[in-house]
């Protein structure tokens, strides 16, 4: 175990790339038009800034496997809001293999062409979710040229529709009206419900803490990670997001294939070799953001079972390597029967759009999970003024609530615009009301499990 190789700076630099910046996600928000460069940029100050300099702070003072859970439990000892954070965190992950899981079969057709009838298709998703599951079961450092490859793909594929959708524009024009109005932030509800997955797009700087103990100099690499991963990937979201939008009419983006979409076009039409070899490298990060993700989700799984906050059966661990397999496993099963449930609904309802039906769902528990975050940084700021904190969030106290309270607002009303149907109409009850029941039910479960824990405290 001591002789295993330890990430360089470099690979936690890669790692976070890795873990936070989701391709699949561009699409939905360039979907709201020219006012999405506006979110992207309020977003980044408002949001991005502030969660980056806090996970900095909080991952070097209080290093180790727990995470985020850790972080809430130390702030607020003897409460169950570590547990239920560790819960939100870990449901929303099985919920978004099987909304990735889903578009597999769709790129599997875009590389190799034809049609994948619905059997196939589930088997394909099937595999997708254990392969994944299967690798979880070892180390993240056995996994750093997963990890890397992943990351330099996603850079790959951002500039790629950037440069792409620069050519389109200085050939074709702009696909979409670009009056200095249309720049302007749109609060209509179909925009609004977008504005989640930014900060989904943001988030995951803490599962790189999780990393620490395969770092070689953990208290150093983590902050200089997030600061330069962050720069990063709020100048590749910024970059693939006009790509998208320069090419793609807004009415025809599609949630789960816009990014293909839009390369298929800039290029001349579907069925392309550049189509196919996007498709194909866009599926590759699939695997890298599950593969990334499901490491640190699964410790803070396993950290926050040992301790009687969540289900025993996440603290089980494989005596090979100690790997929290039991979290790991069980994130496949409720993945699997997820996609199953989704096949049911796609033959009862083909035109449903299960992507963004699972994926919504996802965002609203990762969302909720990370909402004690903040007021915790504050907490253990006031309880643990001597802690040693190799990276310090600079500022005084009124700096420092602005910086926990403003992300704070902002993940309540994504939330809020999400899940919550805010108009009566068929179109929108049919869209809203599955996630709204989805995250109701995730949360009473939650409840459930929990209270059945604490008696054992």
């Amino acid at each position: 175990m001591e002789n295993r190789r330890k990430f360089r700076l470099a690979d936690v630099i890669l790692s976070v790339i890795c873990v936070v910046f989701v391709a699949e996600a561009a699409a939905p928000v360039a979907s709201i038009g020219n006012s999405q460069y506006f979110w992207w940029l309020f977003m980044i100050a408002a949001f991005l800034l502030p969660y980056g300099l806090i996970a900095s702070e909080l991952g070097t003072a209080f290093p180790g496997d727990g995470g985020l859970y850790d972080w809430i439990q130390t702030a607020y000892p003897g409460t169950c809001w570590g547990a239920r954070a560790s819960w939100y965190y870990w449901i929303n992950f099985p919920l978004w293999m099987a909304s990735l899981a889903v578009v597999c079969p769709e790129l599997l057709e875009v590389i190799f062409g034809g049609r994948i009838g619905p059997v196939w298709s589930l088997v394909i998703q099937l595999a997708f979710i254990w392969i994944v599951t299967w690798i979880a079961a070892y180390p993240v450092c056995d996994s750093i040229l997963i990890l890397n490859l992943s990351a330099a793909i996603k850079i790959l594929l951002a500039l790629t529709v950037g440069v792409l959708g620069i050519v389109y524009v200085s050939k074709n024009g702009f696909v979409n009206s670009m009056e200095a109005r249309t720049f302007l932030p749109s609060f209509d509800l179909n925009s609004l419900s977008y504005i989640s997955v930014i900060l989904f797009n943001f988030l995951g700087f803490e599962v790189v803490c999780t990393y620490a103990d395969n770092m070689q100099a953990p208290r150093r690499q983590i902050p200089q990670a997030i600061v330069t991963g962050g720069i990063v990937i709020a100048a590749i979201y910024l970059f693939s997001a006009f790509g998208i939008g320069a090419a793609v009419p807004v009415r025809d983006i599609s949630p789960d294939s816009g990014l293909i979409d839009a390369v298929s076009l800039m290029t001349g039409g579907a069925g392309g070799t550049l189509v196919r070899v996007v498709a194909l490298l866009f599926l590759v990060t699939l695997f890298g953001n599950m593969i990334s993700w499901s490491m640190g989700v699964n410790s803070t799984a396993a950290y926050a079972a040992d301790r009687g906050d969540m289900p025993a059966v996440f603290a089980r661990r494989w005596k090979r390597n100690d790997m929290p397999v039991g979290s790991a496993v069980t994130s496949g099963i409720v993945a699997s029967a997820v996609c199953l449930l989704g096949a049911v609904m796609e033959r009862l309802s083909p035109d449903s759009s299960l992507f963004w039906s699972f994926f919504a769902l996802n965002l609203v528990m990762l969302l909720l999970s990370y909402l004690p975050v903040f007021p915790a940084f504050l907490t253990l700021r006031r309880k643990f003024p001597d802690r040693e904190r190799p990276f310090r969030v600079p500022g005084r106290s009124g700096f420092l609530k602005w910086l926990a309270y403003v992300p704070m607002a902002l993940i309540i009303l994504s939330i809020i615009f999400t899940a919550v149907p805010l108009s009566w109409d068929r179109e929108t009850l049919t869209g809203v009301l599955p996630i709204t029941v989805g995250s109701v039910l995730s949360v009473l479960l939650g409840e459930v499990l929990i209270a059945a824990r604490r008696p054992q405290h």
